[in-house]
């Protein structure tokens, strides 16, 4: 209860102690006694909840939320807007209107639980043609001062005020706008946020001038066509399967790749461990050689050590074109050494890697 509605009471109770003397004044002219006690209460009840009244008309209490537009209608201008707290106006030359200054929102939605109005989205059209449905929400607030004075002035006595008369209209306007220069592809997809940033932009910069902030924009919900959307799911499958696709042929591709390379990596060791066989037996073929030049006997000694101790006699074919003697196989020459001979070579393969993978 604020101190208005206490002098109001007191005023009330004035009248009603006036009433009371009246009915006292009454009373005793009834019974032929003094009228002067009940003429007395009867004035005072009604001086006092007059003044009262006169006290609660001209006490203005705006609350901390609100501000108070004063129109003169002695001079016809609007005064300053008064600000929160208790301040003095006189009845009948001073008309307040009180504005909220918090914030406010405004909702367009095809949802008849939402919205100011039941089912009403902004129904708009893309660059492309496609018609898109939009539901949004506007939070906004009144400018302090003049701003007020600028909204009272122009909107209050539009059906509506402000909102039906300036908010709605502009709102929708602004989002056709803006939508027309989008491609429908791009709003179902990654333009949604630029295309809200740009709403907001151009709402703040044509209400701004009407004396209204825009604090938010809000998209709540953007609708299509069946078929538009029907086609974007469409393509939406294709991409995926298309990359499926190329990630199963990059997998493919680098599977083969390390199959390769270790083709080669096998094929290279192979030829390494074929390359040390081919010179360890390049090099007993050199021994060899060399131990025959040093002893000519060596064959003959080699083949007699193969012979087993009681043959004396060795038949060869009609047609070797050699006959050998047991003596001479077995009389060498005081002059033959036989050959050491050299260990066996096992030769280590090393193979090398060279910027392979498996």
């Amino acid at each position: 209860m604020d101190i208005s509605s206490i002098f109001q009471i007191l005023a009330l109770g004035g009248f009603l102690l006036g009433f009371a003397g009246v009915a006292m004044v009454v009373a005793s002219a009834s019974q032929n006694r003094p009228v002067r006690g009940g003429v007395m209460t009867a004035a005072l009840g009604i001086v006092v909840g007059l003044i009262m009244l006169i006290i609660s008309q001209g006490l203005l209490v705006v609350g901390p939320t609100e501000r108070a537009v004063v129109f003169n209608t002695i001079s016809g201008q609007l005064e300053q807007p008064r600000q929160s707290g208790i301040s003095i106006v006189i009845p009948g030359v001073q008309v307040v209107t009180i504005y909220p200054i918090n914030r406010q929102s405004y909702t367009m939605s095809a949802n008849p639980q939402e919205g100011a109005s039941t089912a009403d989205p902004i129904s708009a059209r893309s660059v492309d043609g496609q018609e898109v449905t939009i539901d949004m929400t506007v939070i906004f607030r009144l400018q302090d001062g003049e701003g007020l004075n600028t909204i009272h002035k122009d909107w209050s006595n539009e059906e509506g005020g402000y909102l039906i008369g300036l908010i709605r209209p502009t709102i929708r306007s602004t989002v056709r706008d803006v939508v027309s220069g989008y491609e429908a592809e791009a709003i179902y997809g990654t333009g949604r946020e630029s295309m809200d940033a740009e709403i907001e932009q151009r709402l703040t910069e044509i209400l701004a001038e009407d004396g209204i902030t825009i604090t938010d924009s809000l998209i709540n919900n953007i609708n299509f066509s069946d078929e538009f959307k029907a086609a974007i799911e469409a393509k939406q499958v294709e991409q995926q399967q298309l990359e499926r696709a190329r990630t199963e042929a990059e997998r493919r591709r680098a599977e083969a790749t390390g199959l390769a390379d270790a083709e080669i990596e096998r094929a290279r060791g192979e030829a390494q461990a074929t390359l040390v066989r081919a010179q360890a037996e390049a090099e007993a073929l050199r021994l060899i050689s060399e131990q025959i030049a040093a002893n000519p006997n060596l064959i003959q000694y080699t083949y007699v050590t193969s012979l087993s101790d009681n043959i004396n006699v060795a038949l060869v074919p009609a047609n070797s074109p050699f006959l050998f003697n047991m003596d001479d196989f077995t009389n060498l020459g005081s002059d033959f050494v036989a050959p050491d001979v050299p260990e066996t070579i096992t030769p280590e393969t090393e193979t090398t890697t060279e910027g392979g993978s498996n």
